[in-house]
């Protein structure tokens, strides 16, 4: 059962990506195997629809990857996985900033009051005069 939860994984990742890459163009860049797959699908999509086309082909693949990994005699079914259908499109929201955070107000006890650079300047001017003068 191991070897085939693995296989229905990789087959339904490797359909999915093998068809965005056929959509963007990359048809003849994909390996011969996913070539033949695709081709199977395209000739299925013509006799049902998009969904049963897609896993039927994604089946097909299950089954050759089934027997790739080693698993003997036919594979297990898998129930397929339904996709649930989109209920509303509308749950998606438009990312905002968040409105700036005013600053916290500083006043009370527990600040601490802040010296003026000048003063500071001013008293250390004064300390070192005043130091310079005390050792002549």
């Amino acid at each position: 059962m191991l070897i085939a939860r693995r296989a229905d994984t990789r087959a339904r990742a490797d359909f999915a990506t093998w068809k965005m890459l056929a959509k963007l163009n990359g048809f003849s860049a994909l390996p011969a195997e996913a070539q033949s797959f695709l081709e199977g699908y395209r000739q299925l999509l013509a006799r049902m629809t998009e969904a049963d086309a897609s896993e039927a082909t994604i089946q097909l693949m299950y089954k050759s990857y089934y027997a790739e990994m080693g698993g003997s005699g036919t594979p297990p079914e898998i129930p397929s996985r339904a996709s649930e259908p989109v209920k509303d499109a509308g749950n998606v929201t438009a990312f905002r900033r968040p409105p700036p955070r005013p600053k916290p107000a500083v006043s009370g006890p527990a600040t601490k009051p802040r010296l003026p650079v000048a003063l500071i300047f001013a008293c250390l001017a004064i300390v070192y005069v005043s130091i310079r003068l005390y050792w002549r």
